[in-house]
């Protein structure tokens, strides 16, 4: 790796840089969310703003321990500083959520396919997430209320592990109060004052008020759960080419050429991370593939 002196005084066109070199941003601020969940407001160095897809993911960079895709949680209709929601799950990312204001971290990207939210203008955007899942589907949320008058219903079905587990609680509570958003939540694990639902997020699907003929569904979370949540919607009538799957995979390089997050003939960093059920579903049929 380049030594960072060199990142900060390098020349910042992509070119220049070539894919495998970060470009250097500064923590400008680290929100706690949850226990063990931290976002990431980073401003680039160079001082240009890295447009980004909702759905795409960068590779994060904690200078001499490694890196990890990361899916951006920012808001992509408003360029400005980067968000990345992350959560302690290994020595990379337990050094990422450690970063304090004014630590240097390096980001490639961005990488991989978008929701496409959009496409689902003229009807109902349901989104369907699970744990950390809603980090990477809150910029397509942002997207679609940016253009509320485009969509019908906007629905969000969102599953955690405990109370304390919820991500973006002041968003939920906006995003129904202020932006008319159908929000329902529920737990794996109640507590003693939690007055919500418990139980699986598929538990949500049945009453949710949306046109499956007229639906657009992006989910994200755990792959098991994405299976059954794609198989319910399947069932109650959305077509599987309307159902976007966000996958996840061991990615290294970010750009097809490291083969780790193959998935059969696909390379989930360029391929996807997103994918229509219909493409996906025979694969997450083949167990351990």
């Amino acid at each position: 790796m380049a030594p960072l002196a060199d990142l900060a005084a390098g020349p910042s066109t992509d070119a220049a840089r070539g894919p495998m070199l970060p470009r250097p941003f500064r923590v400008e601020q680290r929100r706690q969310d949850t226990r063990d969940t931290v976002t990431l407001v980073l401003e680039p160095l160079d001082g240009e703003p890295l447009p980004f897809d909702a759905g795409q993911f960068t590779m994060l960079d904690a200078f001499g321990i490694g890196e990890v895709p990361i899916s951006i949680s920012g808001d992509p209709t408003r360029p400005g500083p980067l968000e990345h929601t992350v959560r302690d799950v290994g020595s990379v990312t337990h050094a990422l959520v450690r970063s304090e204001a004014g630590t240097l971290l390096g980001v490639r990207g961005p990488y991989g396919t978008g929701w496409g939210a959009l496409d689902g203008a003229g009807g109902d955007l349901l989104v369907v997430a699970g744990g950390i899942g809603l980090a990477p589907l809150r910029p397509a949320l942002l997207e679609a209320l940016a253009r509320r008058e485009a969509f019908g219903r906007l629905v969000l079905l969102y599953g955690a592990r405990t109370p304390h587990d919820v991500l973006f609680a002041d968003d939920l509570r906006s995003w129904r109060d202020r932006h008319g958003v159908e929000v329902d939540v529920t737990v794996d694990y109640g507590t003693p004052e939690w007055t919500g639902r418990v139980g699986l997020v598929t538990s949500l699907i049945p009453r949710a008020g949306f046109d499956p003929r007229n639906t657009l569904a992006l989910v994200c979370g755990p792959e098991v759960m994405m299976r059954y949540v794609a198989t319910a919607l399947v069932d109650r009538g959305v077509p599987a080419g309307r159902v976007r799957l966000s996958m996840e995979r061991n990615m290294r390089c970010g750009i097809g050429l490291c083969g780790h997050c193959q998935l059969r003939e696909l390379f989930l960093c360029v391929d996807g991370p997103v994918l229509a059920y219909d493409r996906l579903a025979p694969l997450m049929a083949v167990a351990e593939l």
